[in-house]
């Protein structure tokens, strides 16, 4: 961190001057109505604190969507964003390279979605522990949630990078960006949607394979290729922002 100033800065504007810790506030006082009402409405008798079988799927499809939402919005530096200092300001007064910057943003999209996760597990294991989840769910709803959040954040950093000077355009990009995959997902073949995956796997069901020319793919590998391809195109997409914009 030292090494880079541009991840320094971002750390220092989040956790040391506290900017960034409204958007941990604001997935708890989510979170936390969510997991309560999804225990307490569907059974208002005698027993309404035995649990339900559904707990942890609300849980970690609302972990889901908050974790890729906040990942894009941090990502397109949307908190305290008159506090980070611009593009060219670091390669042209602060020497700092095109790929040191690359790195530094990414750097710092991961350490937040990985503290993000962090923050939400106490809401997961708990709701694992009331639906009596098995480990290796609960282990693959980790690994997915931090999946999902990288891959679809990175273009909340080709945004930033692409419309640096026009945030509004940046905003209705991430948002328009977010909304637009998750229904198109839902149209074209469900299997690729990542709530939709999600709950197959919570739920243990085997999604339809896709079928083009009479051969059959997995629904599983289909989903991840698809979603690895997504986040390959987003960071060679940020890349070639960020040359553009500091080169040009």
């Amino acid at each position: 961190m030292r090494s880079n100033p541009v991840l320094r800065e971002s750390i220092d504007i989040f956790f040391v001057e506290g900017h960034g810790f409204a958007v941990y506030f604001y997935m708890f006082m989510i979170i936390a109505p969510v997991e309560f009402l999804s225990l307490y409405l569907p059974s208002l008798d005698a027993q309404m604190w035995s649990g339900s079988a559904s707990l942890f799927k609300v849980t970690a499809v609302t972990v889901l969507l908050l974790t890729v939402y906040f990942a894009l919005r941090v990502a397109n530096q949307e908190f305290a964003s008159w506090r980070f200092q611009s593009l060219r300001n670091w390669t042209r007064d602060r020497g700092q390279s095109i790929a040191a910057i690359g790195r530094a943003q990414l750097s710092f999209l991961t350490l937040h979605v990985g503290l993000s996760v962090l923050l939400c597990a106490p809401f997961l294991i708990w709701a694992a522990a009331i639906a009596r989840t098995p480990i290796f769910t609960v282990a693959i709803t980790f690994l997915l949630l931090l999946f999902y959040a990288l891959g679809y954040g990175v273009w909340g950093l080709f945004a930033l990078v692409q419309w640096e000077r026009r945030a509004e355009s940046r905003q209705v990009f991430i948002r328009c960006f977010f909304f637009t995959l998750i229904i198109l997902s839902l149209i074209l073949y469900l299997p690729l949607n990542p709530v939709a995956f999600l709950l197959a796997i919570l739920a243990r069901h085997e999604l339809a394979p896709l079928t083009i020319a009479g051969s059959k793919w997995s629904a599983t590998a289909v989903h991840l290729t698809g979603h690895l391809l997504l986040g390959g195109m987003a960071l060679i997409a940020h890349r070639w922002a960020l040359r553009r914009e500091l080169t040009t």
